[in-house]
C-alpha cells in the first residue's frame, strides 16, 4: 500500500517476505496481495473443472487451486492447465507419486506437506519434480490435521503446534535446497489462527498464504473471514488470501477482494457505497444496489459508486465517490460526479443511466492509463 502523508492512519505497513513465483503470479516482496479459491468440481471432469476455473477468473481470481486426490485427476490436470487462463495449484495430501505427476502435468504450484509424504527418497524425489518443472511449493498447516507427536507434546491444536509444524516442513525443503516455498498455519478457529499466524510472521521470511479454514456459509463464513483476515491484512500479514466458504468459488474470490478493498491492499472493480434504507428513502436503496451490483459486475476498473436514499448523508458521501445519486422526493434525485451536483434524474431512470456513467467513466480511465 503506497504511503498516505494526508491521512496516515490509512497507512498499512506489510511484513517484508520473500517473493516466490506461482506461474505468472508473484507472491510476496512488494507483490500485490493475490486472491485464491478453489474448485470443488470432480477434476476428472474436465469440461466442469474448467468452466469454474474460467468463472473465477473473470470474478478476477489471480490463482485456482484444484485437488488432486487420484491418476485420473493428475491426467486431467493437463489439460485443465493448459486451458487454464490462471495459474494451477494442485492440492497433495499424502501421495508422493501425484505429487509428481502434478509437477510434470503443469502445475504452478504444489500444495503439500513434506513430512506427510513418506521418506527422505520420497521427498527427493517430490522436490526434484517441482524443480524440474518450474513449481513452487506450499505448505499447508492445518489445525485439524497436526501431526500425532505435536498433538502429544502440546495436548491440543495450538499456535506454537502449528508454527512447530510449519517450521518442520520448512526445515525439509531447505536440507533440499528448495527455497520457492509459501506457507499457511489455517485453523477455522478465527482467534488461533490469528495467533498462529502472528507467530509465523515472526518466524520466517517465507511469503504467507492466509486463510480461515472451514470458515462456514456464504454469510457466517464471510464474517469470520473477514474478521479474522482482515485483522492480519491491518498488521502488514500476508502476502496471497484464500476465503473459504461453503458457497460457489466464485463467492470466495468476491469476498477475498472485498476485503483487500476495504484496507485499501487492491483496488478491482467498482465499490458501492450505500445506506441501508430507512423510511426517509426516496426510491428503494435495496433493490437499485442489488440491480447495480449486477449491472456493474463486468466493470473491472476501480472506481467508486454512492446510492444514497435520502438528503441526510447523501451528498456528504458522493462528495467522496467518482459517481454518487442521492434520492429527494417527487420521484426523482441528484446524480454526482466527482463529489459534484451535475443533473437531477428521475427514479424510473435511475439504474440505466448510473450504468451507463459507471461504463462511460471506466473507459475514460482506462484509456487514460494507456496514453
Amino acid at each position: 500500500m503506497s504511503h498516505n502523508p494526508v491521512r496516515p492512519w490509512r497507512n498499512i505497513e506489510r511484513r517484508k517476505s520473500r517473493q516466490i513465483r506461482v506461474g505468472k503470479v508473484l507472491v510476496g516482496g512488494d507483490a500485490p496481495i493475490s486472491v485464491q479459491t478453489m474448485t470443488n468440481t470432480i477434476t476428472s471432469d474436465v469440461k466442469a473443472t474448467l468452466e469454474q476455473v474460467q468463472r473465477c477468473a473473470v470474478a478476477g481470481a489471480d490463482i485456482v487451486r484444484i485437488s488432486t486426490p487420484d491418476e485420473e485427476s493428475t491426467r486431467a490436470l493437463r489439460e485443465i492447465v493448459a486451458e487454464s487462463p490462471v495459474p494451477i495449484v494442485a492440492d497433495i495430501h499424502f501421495h508422493y507419486k501425484r505429487a509428481i505427476e502434478a509437477a510434470e502435468a503443469g502445475a504452478a504450484c504444489l500444495r503439500i506437506n513434506p513430512g506427510n509424504i513418506g521418506d527422505a527418497s520420497r521427498v527427493r524425489e517430490v522436490i526434484k519434480a517441482a524443480k524440474d518443472h518450474g513449481c513452487s511449493i506450499r505448505i499447508g498447516v492445518n489445525a485439524g490435521s497436526l501431526e500425532k507427536h505435536l498433538l502429544d507434546k502440546y495436548g491440543e491444536p495450538c499456535p506454537d503446534a502449528m508454527v512447530e509444524s510449519g517450521l518442520d516442513h520448512i526445515k525439509i525443503l531447505q536440507d533440499n535446497d528448495f527455497h520457492e516455498y509459501k506457507i499457511s498455519v489455517k485453523a477455522s478457529d478465527v482467534f488461533l489462527a490469528a495467533a498462529a499466524y502472528q507467530q509465523l510472521a515472526e518466524a520466517t521470511d517465507a511469503p504467507i498464504h492466509l486463510g480461515i479454514t472451514e470458515a462456514g456459509g456464504l454469510v457466517s463464513g464471510t464474517v469470520k473471514s473477514a474478521i479474522g483476515l482482515g485483522n492480519l491484512l491491518w498488521m502488514g500479514i500476508g502476502d496471497t488470501i484464500r476465503v473459504s466458504l461453503s458457497a460457489d468459488p466464485v463467492e470466495e474470490v468476491k469476498v477475498g477482494f472485498e476485503i483487500l478493498k476495504s484496507l485499501g491492499l487492491r483496488h478491482r472493480g467498482v465499490t458501492i457505497i450505500s445506506c441501508p434504507s430507512c423510511a426517509r428513502q426516496g426510491f428503494d436503496v435495496i433493490k437499485t444496489v442489488s440491480a447495480l451490483e449486477e449491472r456493474l459486475a463486468h466493470v473491472t476498473t476501480s472506481m467508486s459508486l454512492s446510492i444514497i436514499g435520502c438528503v441526510v448523508n447523501g451528498p456528504g458521501e458522493a462528495l467522496m465517490t467518482d459517481i454518487g445519486f442521492t434520492g429527494g422526493g417527487a420521484g426523482s434525485g441528484m446524480v454526482y460526479l466527482a463529489g459534484k451536483q451535475s443533473h437531477k434524474l428521475g427514479n424510473d431512470q435511475m439504474i440505466d443511466h448510473i450504468v451507463e456513467l459507471v461504463e462511460k467513466k471506466a473507459a475514460a480511465l482506462e484509456a487514460a492509463k494507456e496514453d
